[in-house]
């Protein structure tokens, strides 16, 4: 009989979202008037259609596959030229960035995971707390971490707390890392790192031989042009970055799946000899191996994100959610509750009312207002005394969250909405 992969066990429960999801059926099956009412803005999950450009692509690429003459099979494993061409046109222009260094694949959530595979196990992990939870899972499934310690972090792992003092930007690790994740504008708190406070981290992982590995998933988010939308903004970021980037929250591509990561040539890593050694052939090479490449007709998509009419449609998207967000930043400060995020981020994060844990406040929105948050503690021990409310959602549902909100705690509803909108 095989054996199994035993780091499977040092998770606790389901991941986040499943469990939020068994409580809310839980709930939903002892009371059947909650389901007309329910609102879900826990998962950040986009609700609005792909820009019309990106469909009208798809349907070209549909019929281009029926007919032989433009049938297309196998592509680049790193996804077609075009495609990562406009990509870096859109996205990369005038930082030094190539096509050949960027990587397509169905999404940065499954890339924070598959970047462990080109760095040894016995790496030295810093992670935020609170942090998206995907970063923390991989590396324990990866067999990178010990058990899980009664403070509620993993051994193995090096804490870097985001907190209100620092504004829930990590400060600067005091011991010796390796690699570090970090994610702005950031999930789950909605923080955003400013151009000084990023260059301090690109000049700490150089001074230390450190990879950052960046997540900047909702960069399309940031409006302020002062503010850096990609670490490759920072001079010799290439020496020390990767970088993780989808089109789910901007194009709405969370049902179609295509995002990308950056791993520029300049990028070295150390053997266990001491030879320093480029990581970009390295990562080709998983790609080369792991996979076929994305789907012609969601690369023709992706491409159609960044023509013309494409991105125009796209920023009508982004500034929808941006919309919602702002309402119910300021819809949950009419209400008197303590809040971060929704500037630069469709999400907003929000101190629990007193007397409340995370989850306690999550049954109470559920149970009284009909709306589902995610609750912080998901997040990692950081994120206790939290929620996050995504602003991925319509904005009748947006609005009446805000409303709800201040019927729930004690605020005028209409004096509520009227401060938000």
């Amino acid at each position: 009989m095989p054996l199994l992969n035993e780091h499977y066990r040092k998770l606790p429960g389901q991941y986040l979202f499943p469990e939020i999801e068994r409580r809310v059926n839980e709930r939903l099956a002892a009371d059947a008037d909650l389901a007309p009412r329910l609102i879900r803005a826990g998962i950040g999950d986009v609700t609005e259609p792909l820009p019309p450009a990106c469909v009208q692509a798809l349907h070209d690429a549909a019929e281009e596959m029926a007919r032989r003459e433009s049938f297309r099979g196998y592509g680049p494993s790193s996804g077609h030229l075009f495609v990562r061409e406009a990509i870096v046109a859109g996205e990369y222009a005038g930082l030094g960035i190539e096509a050949s260094e960027l990587f397509l694949s169905d999404g940065s959530k499954g890339d924070a995971g598959h970047a462990l595979e080109v760095f040894a196990a016995g790496n030295r992990v810093g992670i935020a707390d609170p942090v998206y939870p995907v970063y923390v899972d991989t590396n324990v499934l990866a067999g990178r971490t010990g058990g899980l310690a009664s403070n509620g972090l993993f051994d193995g792992l090096a804490p870097l707390a985001a907190t209100e003092s620092n504004g829930f930007v990590p400060d600067l690790p005091s011991q010796p890392l390796d690699l570090v994740y970090l994610c702005f504008p950031n999930n789950p708190t909605g923080a955003m790192i400013d151009r000084a406070g990023l260059e301090r981290w690109v000049r700490w992982a150089l001074d230390h031989d450190a990879v950052i590995l960046y997540d900047g998933a909702y960069a399309d988010y940031v409006s302020d042009p002062d503010l850096p939308r990609t670490i490759y903004e920072i001079p010799d970021a290439r020496r020390c970055a990767m970088e993780f980037r989808s089109l789910s929250k901007s194009a709405g591509f969370t049902g179609l799946r295509c995002g990308w990561t950056v791993c520029p040539r300049e990028l070295e890593g150390r053997l266990p000899d001491g030879t320093r050694t480029a990581v970009h052939p390295m990562w080709s090479r998983r790609w080369a191996t792991r996979s076929n490449g994305v789907s012609w007709p969601v690369q023709r998509a992706a491409a159609a994100a960044y023509s013309d009419s494409g991105r125009e449609q796209v920023r009508s998207l982004i500034d929808l959610y941006r919309g919602n967000a702002r309402i119910l930043r300021e819809g949950s400060l009419a209400a008197g509750l303590r809040v971060w995020g929704g500037v630069h981020a469709p999400y907003v994060w929000i101190a629990c009312p007193e007397g409340l844990t995370s989850w306690g406040f999550f049954d109470r929105l559920l149970e009284e207002a009909a709306v589902v948050v995610t609750p912080g503690c998901g997040f990692g021990p950081g994120g206790e005394g939290y929620v996050r409310i995504s602003g991925f959602n319509s904005r009748e549902n947006v609005e009446a969250i805000v409303e709800r909100l201040g019927e729930l705690l004690g605020t005028s509803a209409a004096t509520a909405a009227e401060r938000a909108c």
